[in-house]
């Protein structure tokens, strides 16, 4: 009941910072596609040319990246509200299948231009870039495996860690942003540091809330690797 109570007074919190990251994430993608067409004109402040230098030299794939990721914010959101899940089971499902394709759109080209384009943080960046790129691609891969086996409890918990890591990047230009207004350091000098920072902050975040909404049921079943064996054991 404690743990209920508790869950309840940091609902509103948490929804609150999902949408202001939401706004962050959206506005970012809009701004970014208006530069890459020429509609808007390159920050040329020192530091922050960078962001719209690197990805202008990367056209395609950067298009291919940010217009997934404006569908990843848009739809994220929505596979989380009981009313739309429950009264428009059909849109929800639909929604569902656009948002993890478009997740997987996103960890592909990110982890692609990981390689391709010039990090702005320089190493530090690139390897985080890289590794969260691949652990977005197994929580997207995991939560889709699980709705396919019709067990939508380990499904949840998936989703909710691709859902967190996917909107860590509003997270990371914040952080970044913050840290040149109170400390005047440049994103090129601090982005690789803000990256591990933002997603590995995420990524603690669902997990705390993972594990607070978990319902016993699921923690039996929380990994697929060994429940075949588990299954033939109770058999025998």
């Amino acid at each position: 009941m404690a743990g209920k109570k508790k869950i309840n007074r940091i609902l509103p919190l948490l929804k609150v910072a999902m949408f202001l990251l939401v706004a962050i994430g959206t506005v970012m993608v809009i701004r970014s596609l208006l530069v890459l067409i020429g509609f808007m004109p390159t920050n040329n402040r020192p530091g922050f040319n960078s962001f719209d230098q690197g990805f202008s030299k990367q056209t395609f794939i950067t298009a291919l990246h940010i217009l997934p990721g404006a569908l990843f914010m848009i739809l994220g959101p929505l596979q989380f509200m009981p009313r739309i899940r429950v009264r428009h089971t059909q849109f929800h499902r639909w929604s569902g299948r656009i948002f993890i394709i478009a997740a997987y759109v996103i960890g592909l080209t990110s982890f692609v231009l990981s390689f391709i384009k010039q990090p702005i943080g320089g190493m530090n960046e690139a390897v985080a870039s890289v590794f969260f790129s691949i652990f977005f691609l197994a929580c997207v891969s995991l939560s889709l495996y699980y709705i396919l086996r019709k067990q939508v409890p380990l499904h949840r918990e998936w989703i909710i860690r691709t859902f967190s890591v996917g909107l860590a990047i509003s997270t990371v230009r914040l952080i970044t942003a913050l840290v040149f207004a109170f400390f005047k350091v440049l994103p090129e000098n601090f982005l690789g540091t803000a990256f591990w920072m933002g997603f590995s902050l995420h990524a603690i975040v669902a997990e705390i809330w993972i594990t607070y909404t978990r319902k016993p049921v699921v923690a039996e079943h929380k990994t697929f690797l060994f429940q075949d064996i588990r299954k033939n054991t109770v058999q025998q």
